[in-house]
């Protein structure tokens, strides 16, 4: 089970110099062990439910929202929101409100990515790494999961899915969406932002999840989720092909966990098995009845037993 509910005992923002106001917040104990929670999407932002995570008597968990989403301004702002601009927000985080030289870093799906990303650009600043539902952003990842593959696997949701987009350009979704996503017609932008969100929300746990599925459901939660989750999928995650499994020997000293799925249709377990492979070092869990949701029973088991170890 889950920790019980917390409030934060500081929240503001983040002024990143470049036009974003990035909110935070720090739960737990001040004195506590510091960690940093890295939400998905990109473009989900965070939510109560995060902080349940962390025994609040032993960690000092910062939340943010990141660039575009949740609290932070400008609402579904694509201008200057990379990789490269979400690692240097962390960076500041980690100086100026955790005020700590090393943190345990814990993301999942597109949270993994930029966990795996901070922690190679900065390793000496990370004291452990929780991950889980690896994504590494390569282009066979994107392709299986918004091009075909998946679709095998839903049908019915997939044409809910492509509904949207014209037949003479569904043979690249995402740049077809990327034009929907950034029109200047309001109702073309919804009308995209709902249908990609749908998809990922009626495919990302193992069995059928009406909460799930009502997730991002608002016009703001979806906008922002899909704009911002596609224009880092049509950018390649702003990082090169393979960086982050090329350069996975970086992590070597770092303590780590793995918790994967084996039957996430949203970011399969090759993924996982291929970090496991380049990363040994690192605890490796395949739950067997675990889809991509990090609230799944074998799932969340998995991580709570993560941040109780590295509490210690």
């Amino acid at each position: 089970m889950m920790y019980p509910e917390i409030q934060p005992y500081s929240h503001g923002y983040l002024d990143t110099g470049d036009g974003h106001k990035v909110y935070w917040e720090l739960c737990g104990n001040p004195h506590g062990k510091p960690a940093i929670f890295l939400h998905g999407g990109p473009g989900g932002g965070c939510s109560a439910t995060h902080r349940r995570l962390f025994d609040p008597d032993s960690y000092k968990v910062l939340l943010f929202d990141q660039r575009g989403c949740g609290r932070s301004t400008p609402h579904a702002s694509l201008e200057n929101n990379t990789t490269q601009h979400l690692i240097s927000d962390m960076n500041r985080l980690r100086t100026e409100v955790l005020q700590a030289e090393q943190m345990l870093v814990f993301g999942g799906s597109w949270g993994s990515t930029l966990g795996l990303a901070y922690a190679q650009a900065f390793p000496q600043h990370v004291s452990a790494l929780i991950l889980r539902g690896i994504f590494t952003v390569r282009q066979a990842e994107l392709r299986w999961f918004y091009q075909e593959g998946a679709s095998w696997l839903f049908p019915d949701h997939w044409q809910n899915y492509v509904a949207p987009i014209p037949e003479d350009e569904r043979h690249d979704l995402i740049k077809a969406y990327h034009r929907r996503l950034t029109s200047d017609d309001r109702r073309i932008q919804l009308e995209a932002a709902h249908a990609w969100t749908q998809w990922e929300n009626h495919t990302i746990t193992l069995l059928p999840n009406p909460e799930h599925q009502q997730s991002h459901s608002d016009d703001a939660a979806a906008l922002a989720f899909a704009r911002i989750e596609n224009h880092y999928f049509v950018n390649g995650g702003f990082l090169k092909e393979g960086q982050l499994l090329e350069e996975a020997h970086r992590l070597r000293g770092i303590p780590g966990v793995i918790v994967q799925g084996r039957y996430d249709a949203c970011t399969p377990a090759r993924t996982a098995w291929e970090l496991h492979k380049a990363w040994p070092q690192a605890e490796f869990h395949l739950v067997d009845d675990g889809g991509h949701a990090f609230d799944e029973p074998g799932i969340l088991a998995h991580l709570l037993a993560a941040t109780d170890r590295f509490r210690d």
